[in-house]
């Protein structure tokens, strides 16, 4: 049971590090709005983020270790997305 949150963990670090990274390389929508407005939107973006990571981690650490599979497959998912972003960016 540790090795499934140990996989998730290490994935979610890798998630909240590449959204962080797509999140500051990406063009701002909101340069029109103000700057806390831009920043609010930013930080609500990582806390969702977690939110997936802390869901999968309460399912994988309660009996549903399948969850360690489909969280793989969003992290991929999110893998693709983050570097088709970055290297648009470069």
């Amino acid at each position: 049971m540790v090795w499934v949150l140990v996989i998730v963990a290490g994935l979610g670090v890798g998630n909240v590090a590449l959204h962080r990274a797509v999140l500051d390389a990406a063009p701002r929508p909101g340069d029109q709005m103000p700057g806390f407005v831009a920043a609010l939107s930013h930080r609500l973006a990582l806390i969702a983020e977690f939110a997936v990571l802390l869901a999968a981690m309460l399912l994988a650490a309660n009996g549903w270790p399948a969850i360690t599979w489909a969280y793989l497959a969003y992290s991929g998912l999110n893998a693709m997305a983050g570097w088709i972003v970055l290297r648009r960016r470069r």
